[in-house]
C-alpha cells in the first residue's frame, strides 16, 4: 500500500515559500505553471491547513503583477503567443522571455474552478475587492480571446488547434465563479455548444487524448454517456503498462513508442469513481500503486520503449493525483464501514 503520508512530503518538497509549486524539480522543469499549481494543490481542497488558498494567493498575486497585460487584452485579442497570459514563470512568479505556447485557456480556466470550489467549501478564496476586481477581469480576458473558438496551445502546450479539454475547463471555470462576479450566460452557452459539436474529440487531429479526463474529474461538465466514452476511449487507445499516453503519436520523450504518464492511472480511478463504478476504483489504485516508487517520488513518465522514468521526478502533479485517489478510496472504505456497522448494529 502507497504511504499517503510520503507522497505528502514529497509534494511538499515542491511547495514555494509564496505558497505556488514548482512543477517538478528537475533543472528542466523547475517552474511554475499556473495549471500545474492548481492539480498540485486540489488534495488541499478537502482539509483545513491553509494551503489550498495559498496556493490561489500566490497564482492571485502573478496576475496582479501582470494587470496591465490583462487589461489589454480585456479588449484586445491576442495575437502573438507572448500576448497570451503566461503559462509557465520562474519561482518568483516573473515571466520569462522565452518563446513558449502560451496560449492555454485551459490553465485559466483551472484557475476560475479552483477559486469558485474552494469558495464552495468556504474557504477563504477572495482577501479583498481587488482580488474579486482580477476574477472580474481573466473572466473579460476569456470573452476577448472567444476562448470557445481560439486555437490554444492546450494542455500540452503544442500546436495550437481548438480543444475541447481547454474548452470545457473554461466553461467549468466561468460556471463556479458565477456567483462572485458578472459572467454572462451567453459566454457559457458559447463554450457549451463547442463541446457539443467537439466531443468525444479532443481535437480535429486527436480522436482522443488524456486531457479528455478532466472533463469528468475535476471539472464534472459532460452528461454520464459521454463521460463512459471518454474513460472507455483513453482505457482502450491510450493505456499502457507504467500509464497512459497522452495521445497516439505523441513524440514526447518517444523512443520507439510514445511516453507512458504515471497520473494516468490515478485520473482514470478518480473519474471512475465520478461514474460509481468502484470496481474500476479499485483496479486503477492497484495499478497507481505498482508505478509509485518506495520513496513517493512518482515520475512524469516512463519513457516510450523503456522502462525507465525520465528526469521530471517527482512531477507535482503526479504525485498530487496519487494522493487524491488514495484518499478517494479511504473515504469510499470508511464508508462502506460505516454501513456495515449501521446494518448490523
Amino acid at each position: 500500500m502507497m504511504e499517503k503520508s510520503k507522497l505528502y512530503d514529497v509534494l511538499e518538497t515542491m511547495r514555494l515559500p509564496n505558497g505556488a509549486y514548482l512543477a517538478s524539480p528537475s533543472k528542466h522543469y523547475s517552474y511554475v505553471w499556473i495549471r500545474d499549481v492548481c492539480y498540485a494543490a486540489l488534495p488541499f481542497l478537502y482539509n483545513n491547513d491553509g494551503r489550498f488558498e495559498k496556493a490561489y494567493y500566490a497564482l492571485l498575486d502573478l496576475f496582479r503583477t501582470y494587470e496591465w497585460k490583462i487589461d489589454i487584452h480585456r479588449f484586445q485579442r491576442p495575437v502573438h503567443r507572448y500576448e497570451y497570459i503566461h503559462a509557465r514563470y520562474s519561482p518568483d512568479l516573473r515571466e520569462l522571455p522565452v518563446e513558449w505556447g502560451h496560449a492555454q485557456h485551459d490553465a485559466i480556466g483551472s484557475f476560475l474552478w479552483g477559486i469558485g470550489a474552494g469558495l464552495a467549501r468556504g474557504k477563504k478564496m477572495i482577501r479583498d475587492e481587488k482580488d474579486r476586481v482580477m476574477i472580474q477581469k481573466l473572466v473579460d480576458y476569456l470573452n476577448c480571446v472567444q476562448y470557445w473558438s481560439d486555437e490554444d496551445n492546450g494542455m500540452w502546450e503544442e500546436y495550437q488547434e481548438l480543444h475541447a479539454s481547454s474548452v470545457g475547463a473554461c466553461v467549468a471555470g466561468l460556471k463556479q465563479v458565477r456567483m462572485l462576479v458578472d459572467v454572462p450566460d451567453e459566454l457559457i452557452k458559447k463554450g457549451e455548444e463547442t463541446l457539443r459539436f467537439l466531443l468525444p474529440r479532443e481535437s480535429q487531429t486527436k480522436e482522443t487524448d488524456l486531457a479528455l479526463l478532466s472533463l469528468i474529474y475535476p471539472y464534472q461538465i459532460v452528461s454520464r454517456k459521454s463521460a463512459l466514452e471518454i474513460v472507455a476511449k483513453v482505457r482502450e487507445q491510450l493505456e499502457r503498462k507504467y500509464g497512459c499516453i497522452r495521445y497516439e503519436g505523441d513524440q514526447y520523450f518517444n523512443e520507439g513508442s510514445e511516453a507512458e504518464w504515471c497520473f494516468g492511472f490515478p485520473w482514470l480511478g478518480l473519474c471512475y469513481g465520478q461514474l460509481g463504478d468502484m470496481g474500476k476504483v479499485e483496479e486503477y489504485l492497484r495499478k497507481t500503486e505498482s508505478i509509485v516508487p518506495v520513496d513517493g517520488k512518482v515520475p512524469e513518465l516512463y519513457i516510450g520503449g523503456t522502462d525507465k522514468a525520465n528526469e521530471n521526478t517527482p512531477l507535482a502533479w503526479a504525485v498530487s493525483m496519487s494522493i487524491l485517489l488514495i484518499e478517494y478510496a479511504e473515504t469510499l472504505n470508511n464508508e462502506i464501514s460505516e454501513n456495515t456497522e449501521t446494518s448490523l448494529g
